[in-house]
């Protein structure tokens, strides 16, 4: 059986880790790991795939960056010529990123089995292209694999036979538990070069939240007033840096501390000793609830609403104000404590290849 996987983004790395390394361990897999290049700057991939443990990418089809149009339609034309060369017999889509869509719409123009790992997830919010992205891949994929019992209730009601689905557990969670111990042998020698005894952790990079000065301008503001109780430590996403550069924005106060992209290790060293998080990113709500620290999530939906049900999250959208409140109830010790989640217990990846390569 030949299986490729199609990864594009930081997040998809910490997905395909764990299904790649139990399908390897299930013999009678022969596998081709296949990076689209969505995500092109070192410290989005590169860092990633070797603090992973993944292999070298067997092809790089280089897309750069593009409008969703334009890298999407790279996407596809490159992946394509591939494809028919080699047919496998299952393509892996990951997550929600341009690439998962692209290589679906793929595969089902030239008849090749799409499995799609993190399926069913809704923010039902259509402006945003990740929800398109999902929509496409879960209606195309033959095999979906889902994170959590509301996945499997969306797909149902969107008419998607329960053949099809597989409630798996949530993949990400498999690499963070393999690799919570390496990242916490870094943590006395991050912690120095902070300098900071106590923080909370950012992360941004939605379009709806950095690309407009009238929506980014405010939610700095907020960061720098929160950053007067507890300093807040900032790694600024390549997208980020771009807006702040183009608008002419930086924070004035010294206690948001903007620092470069950090690898998984230190990223996720950083999540586990935060007092809180604030981000825009699903991913790092799932891992903030897993890890049990309080996350303030500056977006008006998210699909992943487990995280706030189960979890440690909590949405403040728009409202600064809300933000403002949320995270002083964090720092006076009321902050959401979360629960154990089912199934996320570093077991899906298996899951994954007991179904498509059983014993």
């Amino acid at each position: 059986m030949l299986i490729f996987h199609v990864v594009g983004a930081r997040p998809n790395f910490m997905k395909v880790a764990p299904v790649m390394a139990a399908l390897g361990e299930q013999g009678r897999v022969e596998q081709r790991l296949v990076h689209t290049g969505q995500h092109y700057d070192a410290n989005m991939s590169e860092i990633f795939i070797r603090q992973l443990g993944l292999p070298e990418p067997d092809v790089n089809l280089e897309v750069g960056s593009g409008s969703h149009a334009v890298q999407t339609a790279e996407i596809m034309m490159r992946l394509e010529e591939m494809l028919l060369l080699q047919r496998p017999d299952w393509v892996l889509v990951y997550g929600d990123v341009n690439s998962t869509a692209a290589a679906s719409l793929v595969c089902a123009k030239l008849l090749i089995p799409v499995a799609h790992v993190e399926a069913g997830l809704r923010s039902f919010d259509r402006t945003m292209p990740e929800e398109i992205n999902r929509l496409v891949t879960d209606q195309l994929a033959s095999l979906l694999f889902t994170p959590s019992s509301d996945g499997n209730e969306n797909l149902l009601r969107e008419g998607i036979p329960p053949s099809k689905v597989h409630l798996v557990g949530n993949v990400m969670i498999d690499t963070l538990v393999r690799l919570l111990p390496k990242a916490e042998e870094r943590w006395d020698a991050l912690r120095k070069e902070l300098g900071l005894a106590s923080y909370g952790l950012v992360t941004l990079h939605r379009p709806s939240n950095v690309d407009e000065p009238a929506k980014f301008r405010p939610i700095l503001t907020a960061l720098e007033d929160i950053g007067q109780h507890l300093p807040l430590v900032f790694p600024l996403h390549p997208r980020t840096r771009q807006r702040m550069a183009a608008h002419g924005i930086a924070p004035a106060s010294a206690h948001l501390h903007l620092v470069e992209p950090l690898g998984y290790l230190d990223f996720l060293a950083l999540q586990h000793h935060a007092r809180l998080v604030i981000t825009d990113s699903g991913g790092v709500q799932e891992e903030s609830t897993f890890l049990g620290v309080p996350c303030l999530t500056v977006r008006e939906n998210t699909e992943r609403p487990i995280t706030m049900t189960l979890g440690t999250n909590t949405l403040v959208g728009e409202d600064m104000a809300l933000l403002r409140r949320e995270a002083g109830h964090i720092l006076a010790g009321q902050g959401k404590k979360g629960a154990d989640i089912p199934l996320w217990d570093g077991q899906a990846g298996r899951r994954i290849a007991d179904v498509l390569a059983p014993r």
